[in-house]
């Protein structure tokens, strides 16, 4: 492939990334199959804990997917015909779409599910151990805010051990800094106790009463 149609075929794929990003799979299957806008519901984000929370596994899971793949999909076809660089571009424009998407007028999620399916498309292993340390906060913690947040600097982290490219280093780096940047305001809720917990099954016994509806009663990504 000449360099000029590199560039080419390059610049069209960012936008194609952004477009796609920008898809808000929270509120076009909220709407469609639940007849429900997140938006209106729980803490009002269009990222996938909040759909967990407000329309339950299922519709949670479908977004999980959707907004993974949004990530994954033009990330994976960059990193196979465009050099390092250029990937880094597009998996960053995927995932600013998600965070400021054009059809939410600047609105959108956290981007941690987006950042995932971009981490999975380029670093497998690193996305294993990132989702293992973001599982155990998660378990441990019961905030899904405190463990995309340690699953963001555990990326940063991993990427510099297993000495992967530079270019996908920046990546990581500038993923984790917008997605952590992203959940300032948990981190203020986090620091005074007042971020909401998780409620899994085996804790509901020992709080005596069940969740309520404000509380995040299921476990999702933001």
């Amino acid at each position: 492939m000449s360099e000029a149609l590199t560039v080419a075929a390059g610049v069209v794929l960012v936008v194609v990334a952004y477009l796609l990003g920008s898809i808000p799979f929270a509120i076009v299957i909220g709407k469609w199959f639940w007849h429900v806008d997140v938006r209106e519901h729980g803490s009002g984000n269009v990222g996938t804990t909040n759909v967990f929370r407000v329309l339950g596994k299922k519709a949670g899971t479908l977004v999980l997917i959707g907004d993974m793949g949004k990530g994954f999909l033009p990330t994976f076809v960059a990193g196979l015909f465009l050099p390092p660089w250029f990937t880094l571009i597009v998996g960053m424009a995927a995932l600013l779409g998600h965070m400021y998407s054009l059809f939410l007028r600047g609105g959108g999620g956290k981007g941690v599910a987006t950042g995932a399916g971009i981490i999975l498309a380029l670093m497998p292993w690193v996305f294993l151990i990132t989702l293992a340390v973001f599982l155990t906060v998660l378990v441990v913690g019961r905030m899904v805010s405190l463990a995309s947040i340690c699953g963001a600097i555990a990326l940063m982290i991993c990427v510099l051990v297993f000495d992967e490219p530079l270019s996908y280093q920046i990546l990581a780096m500038l993923a984790s800094g917008v997605v952590i940047y992203a959940h300032r305001s948990n981190i203020r809720r986090i620091a005074l106790r007042s971020e909401p917990r998780v409620t899994f099954p085996w804790n509901r016994h020992q709080e005596g009463q069940p969740p309520s509806a404000g509380e995040g009663t299921r476990v999702g990504v933001s």
